[in-house]
């Protein structure tokens, strides 16, 4: 979920690294896993989709999703109104997530211009939190972005406080389990307060970083039925209209 003309390279990079790091050795799943088949669907979407055929979507099983509205602090998906507006029209519960680059500005700094640009938040029951895109570095080999982890957990702190402010909500953090092993050195600051939303290609989610009990999205494919990547909801769809209420 980075800048979207180098998308599908960033996607290919993060499912090797996940793969490699878990000792996984699968391939990415054709099919919705057996073991949570009955839970909401959805997905995730950025400028690289353009024009979604939000009535096929919703007629291939999409209850969510989650559209790409920000990266750093001067980037804004040129598509994010007709995809946002879009998945509401077709009755879909949807959100927006920011691609953070931390290495840029700082995490109030981003922050501000993801709320200011598609990430607000109501209670509507239709409206995702805001979520916050943190993984390897898809622009150099400062795979971290040159900052040690007390520098990052201290950089998603000030991102989520600022939200907070801003929308009233802690935003759900998209990660993988060994970026934020790697990078946060596992911290355990954000699991009572913020949903994870966890990115593992396989038949199960794998193990959870630090401070989490359990998993509230599941990334569990970069392609199939929906338009982008593929999620599940743990939990029901009266669960989902909850979460989505706040």
């Amino acid at each position: 979920m980075a800048r979207d003309q180098r998308r599908f390279r960033r996607r290919s990079r993060l499912l090797t690294a996940s793969v490699a790091a878990l000792a996984f050795g699968a391939t990415a799943l054709a099919e919705v896993p057996v073991t949570a088949a009955e839970q909401p669907r959805g997905h995730d979407v950025s400028s690289h989709q353009r024009n979604v055929d939000w009535p096929e979507a919703r007629s291939r099983g999409a209850r969510f999703v989650y559209v790409k509205a920000t990266e750093a602090t001067r980037y804004r998906n040129p598509y994010f109104d007709r995809q946002y507006d879009g998945a509401r029209e077709e009755g879909i519960v949807r959100g927006a997530y920011h691609f953070a680059v931390p290495h840029l500005s700082s995490g109030r700094a981003q922050a501000a211009h993801f709320v200011r640009n598609g990430g607000d938040w109501s209670a509507d029951g239709w409206t995702l939190p805001p979520a916050l895109d943190i993984e390897y570095n898809p622009y150099g080999r400062k795979k971290c972005y040159g900052l040690d982890r007390t520098a990052m957990v201290d950089w998603i702190r000030a991102f989520s406080d600022e939200v907070r402010r801003r929308t009233g909500r802690r935003p759900v953090i998209y990660t993988t389990y060994h970026w934020w092993k790697t990078c946060t050195g596992d911290s355990a600051a954000f699991g009572a307060d913020h949903p994870l939303w966890l990115a593992r290609y396989g038949p199960s989610a794998g193990p959870l970083p630090a401070g989490w009990d359990f998993w509230t999205i599941w990334q569990y494919d970069n392609g199939g039925d929906l338009p982008g990547d593929q999620n599940l909801f743990n939990g029901s769809m009266s669960a989902l209209r909850k979460f989505a209420r706040g």
